[in-house]
């Protein structure tokens, strides 16, 4: 029976040094999921570019509500997954809606009353 040396590390090396990707997957290949779903992420698509909306009411206040965080915030288009044109449309049109007082500029839990 052959005996096998182990070989030695470099100096200031350790085990965990070796390895390329992090602990946490993310440097898995381009185009995969780290997780529990893998496989290529689905194309975002605006909403508004989905509905092939000409206009965003400011009126609609359902609709718009939903682009709001629960403090009243605009929701940012990374989370919302509008695209630029969009988001500068619909961000005017809360604005809008906010100085006609059909949305509050905060909301009461934030206020404190």
């Amino acid at each position: 029976m052959e005996e096998t040396k182990p070989t030695p590390m470099g100096a200031g090396s350790t085990p965990s040094a070796a390895r390329t990707s992090d602990s946490r997957g993310r440097n898995g290949p381009p185009g995969r999921r780290p997780g529990r779903f893998q496989g290529p992420r689905p194309p975002r698509v605006c909403p508004f570019c989905a509905q092939k909306a000409k206009t965003i009411d400011y009126k609609n206040v359902e609709m718009l509500r939903r682009y709001l965080t629960d403090h009243g915030k605009i929701k940012p288009r990374r989370k919302v997954g509008t695209c630029a044109r969009h988001q500068r449309v619909l961000s005017a049109a809360i604005k809008r809606a906010r100085h006609v007082a059909l949305l509050p500029f905060a909301t009461e839990a934030t206020r404190g009353e």
